[in-house]
């Protein structure tokens, strides 16, 4: 049984606006996988009905073999939801977040309280039990929402965007923590804008753009299909049918990027170097799958 799947989802909202479109997707047990897109690409859209919070426009959706629309009691007793915005409150201490999200998701005193202690150690906030949430750095609240979602046991973890605005090491231990819940066997679906989050810590990826979902598989296997090796940003002082001559040039944030092979790379250094022209150099990796595939389709109304 796969962890999450859909078949056909879409959502417009009343407004008129068309959110997602024909959303197809297959999510197996036990994997981190990313959705990855920009601000309004519908990331946010499909989280929320997945977590059963919006209800899909046409389309079907499952969660752990159950129906998002015909039987979302049962999805909720099983997943937990991080929202983007979402916040610790800042006048309850961090071992009465824990505690009493326990309770509220109906857990016994006792069990809660040893659950309690047993996540803050996970978490690494076991010294922080007694300080108040607003007294936590952006990274530290962050982990204890994700030790909120840890603790309930839930088999799906539902997170939007969970590492934006954190800092390199509040976000690696994020990261850290999220691998050791897909070794504990549960699934998490995140969305996310960072290129490197996808890449790195993902199973799998999804790419999404304007409602509809472009691409799907492992990183390195989307980046295979690129079908180059290199990429080459030119500053100017070249026209792109030269550049075109090389491999697939496209224009980016005032400059040429052209992806070519490494012999071609060598070839446009050099004589960008005679000519006095700058450029920069690096392996192809996820973002570069993500400019070419996502600038290829036309545009549509979403959010």
């Amino acid at each position: 049984m796969n962890a999450v799947e859909s078949q056909n989802l879409s959502k417009r909202y009343k407004s008129g606006v068309l959110a997602l479109q024909d959303i197809t997707l297959r999510v197996k047990k036990g994997r981190i996988v990313s959705l990855l897109g920009k601000n309004g690409a519908g990331k946010t859209t499909l989280i929320r009905i997945l977590a059963t919070q919006l209800m899909p426009t046409s389309g079907k959706a499952k969660v752990l073999g159950y129906d998002v629309v015909k039987e979302p009691d049962k999805i909720r007793k099983k997943i937990a939801c991080i929202p983007q915005e979402a916040e610790p409150i800042g006048f309850l201490t961090v071992w009465e977040h824990l505690y009493g999200y326990l309770l509220m998701r109906g857990m016994g005193s006792s069990e809660a309280r040893m659950k309690t202690e047993e996540v803050l150690k996970v978490i690494g906030l076991e010294g922080k039990r007694k300080a108040l949430a607003s007294e936590l750095s952006g990274g530290m609240q962050r982990k204890l929402l994700l030790g909120m979602a840890l603790a309930t046991n839930a088999e799906v973890l539902f997170l939007d965007e969970p590492t934006a605005g954190l800092d390199l090491q509040s976000r690696g231990e994020v990261w850290r923590l999220l691998r050791e819940l897909r070794e504990e066997g549960r699934t998490i679906f995140l969305t996310t804008q960072n290129m490197e989050e996808a890449e790195v810590l993902s199973d799998e990826v999804f790419l999404i753009e304007r409602g509809r979902i472009l691409a799907g598989g492992k990183a390195e296997d989307l980046v295979r299909r690129i079908g180059w090796e290199v990429r080459v940003e030119v500053e100017g002082g070249w026209k792109r049918e030269e550049l075109e001559r090389y491999g697939k040039c496209l224009p980016h944030a005032g400059s040429l990027l052209l992806y070519t092979s490494k012999e071609g790379a060598k070839r446009i250094v050099k004589q960008a170097t005679r000519r006095g022209i700058r450029t920069r150099s690096r392996p192809v990796n996820l973002e570069d799958f993500f400019l070419l595939v996502g600038g290829e389709n036309e545009p549509a109304q979403t959010a």
